[in-house]
């Protein structure tokens, strides 16, 4: 009886399976921090786990909508400015750096988050694709602050 051996010459391939999308995307869902991708027209692309809890928008609800829906009214005048800006200019105002703001829960409850933002492009060059927010909230902090700046003054 015969048996055939098949030999192959090409090195074995060994897939990292700490690289790759399916990590990156693992990370990304896993973190406390809420992560919001929009593209260069402002829709919503990427909502991850703790956007959810941030916002209290569902992936299926926020998904497609414009940044408006975690924008208050007052505020979305400059926010479409700077991003229109960003978006043509290919820099942020802030530069990674954090920055507080005014957002909007789903149940229209004001909220104070610091974010950070990111340009993203598809290389090196080109224009931005979209850009990224990174962000938690410090409602709590903020309140506390000025509950007790207005002890000091009253005082």
């Amino acid at each position: 009886m015969q048996r055939e051996v098949s030999i192959s010459m090409k090195p074995e391939t060994h897939v990292d399976p700490l690289e790759g999308a399916s990590v990156a995307e693992s990370i990304l869902e896993h973190i406390a921090d809420a992560v919001v991708f929009a593209d260069d027209s402002g829709t919503i692309r990427r909502w991850n786990h703790a956007a959810y809890q941030l916002f209290g928008h569902t992936p299926e609800e926020a998904l497609g909508q414009r940044l408006d829906l975690i924008i208050p009214e007052r505020l979305r005048p400059a926010h479409w400015r700077g991003f229109a800006a960003a978006m043509t200019s290919g820099a942020l105002k802030l530069s990674g750096h954090p920055t507080v703001t005014r957002a909007m829960h789903r149940t229209g409850r004001k909220l104070y988050v610091e974010m950070t933002f990111a340009l993203v492009t598809a290389g090196t060059e080109g224009p931005p694709l979209g850009d990224v927010a990174v962000a938690r909230d410090v409602t709590e902090r903020i309140e506390q602050q000025r509950a007790d700046g207005r002890d000091e003054n009253a005082e």
